[in-house]
């Protein structure tokens, strides 16, 4: 649709197709609006959707991810958490503890993401784990505390809802929701995300696909919401001296499929401190719109994931990676960062 289009030219739309016995699904973005359509593809030539008023473009889309694809948007998207932007342009930097253990913990997390460049906070009230007996998060309190250190620091807040049931409570506090790789195909949870006016993170699953990374995306883009960001996260292979494998590549091939921004996720991929910035460079390298760490004051204390927990002297050196600055003892060469 036409950016001036109004809600009575969208649902004029809606209503022609479903008058030819087709279905409507309007999805609605930051800067745009969507209606895909689904039935008798050579019924709906015999409408004339183009000449109804409000609508811009009629495409017609050969991938099965309708909404998401650069078929249907060749532009890439902009997503907006707060006042941050995640997309094409300048990397984004979102860090936090993995896990709201305290306030002071949070707090002292967040004020060390804001000093590297983090514009987003990210920080799991509830947590979904390979074990029963590990911590599985403060629930609604752990939303709290991420809503008054937010208050404080003024960092728009990400974290992980992991039911359908507790969508509308978590989207209460947060400003963006995150899907997990264990939920990446949780597709009741899907559509839930899908039905509130928040952003939504979607890690890919760790034995995923990328095309069922992207149809998992379009249950999303269905239910109407647009405003999604894609996280590679490292997937699941034979390999067992990472606790995931990266799968770098998959970056630039999911940018030329679909046009949401695409993150990775250097700590879960890594599972090592040491390999956390290492692995930031690579993203940054092949075009990621942004990164997502964790960070924790003292990692040998942390209940969750202490060991790619990244502490204030990795932060700076992860701080001039996001600035484009080249490490110590690197020279450009022919345009190159190369070793000595």
């Amino acid at each position: 649709m036409a950016a001036q289009a109004t809600a009575s030219d969208v649902a004029a739309v809606v209503a022609r197709v479903e008058s030819a016995g087709g279905a409507a699904f309007v999805s609605r973005g930051t800067s745009r609006t969507v209606v895909g359509l689904v039935g008798d593809i050579e019924q709906f030539g015999t409408l004339s959707l183009g000449a109804l008023r409000g609508v811009a473009e009629v495409v017609r889309i050969s991938v099965p991810y309708k909404l998401i694809s650069r078929e249907s948007h060749p532009d890439r998207s902009v997503v907006r958490v707060g006042g941050a932007a995640i997309g094409p342009g300048a990397p984004t930097l979102i860090a936090g503890p993995c896990a709201v253990e305290t306030p002071e913990q949070t707090l002292r997390a967040a004020l060390m993401a804001r000093a590297a460049g983090a514009t987003v906070l990210r920080g799991g009230a509830f947590k979904p784990r390979t074990s029963p007996y590990a911590f599985q998060g403060l629930g609604e309190a752990g939303l709290k505390i991420l809503a008054d250190v937010r208050a404080e620091t003024g960092l728009p807040v990400v974290t992980e809802v992991v039911d359908a049931h507790d969508v509308e409570l978590v989207a209460s506090y947060a400003d963006m929701l995150q899907i997990g790789t264990r939920n990446a195909q949780n597709f009741a949870l899907l559509q839930a995300v899908g039905d509130v006016d928040k952003p939504v993170m979607l890690k890919r699953g760790m034995s995923g696909t990328i095309e069922e990374w992207l149809m998992a995306a379009e249950y999303v883009a269905q239910r109407g919401n647009l405003d999604i960001v894609l996280c590679e996260r490292g997937i699941r292979t034979f390999e067992t001296a990472t606790r995931n494998t990266l799968d770098i590549s998959a970056v630039p091939i999911v940018q030329r499929l679909s046009h949401l921004p695409v993150i990775v996720d250097p700590s879960h991929s890594g599972g090592r401190r040491d390999l956390v910035l290492p692995l930031t460079r690579a993203a940054l390298a092949v075009g990621a719109d942004g990164v997502i760490v964790d960070v924790h004051p003292d990692p040998a204390t942390a209940l969750c994931d202490g060991p790619q927990a990244l502490v204030h002297e990795d932060l700076e050196e992860l701080g001039a990676a996001m600035r484009g600055e080249l490490p110590a003892g690197h020279r450009v060469l022919d345009g190159a960062a190369c070793l000595p």
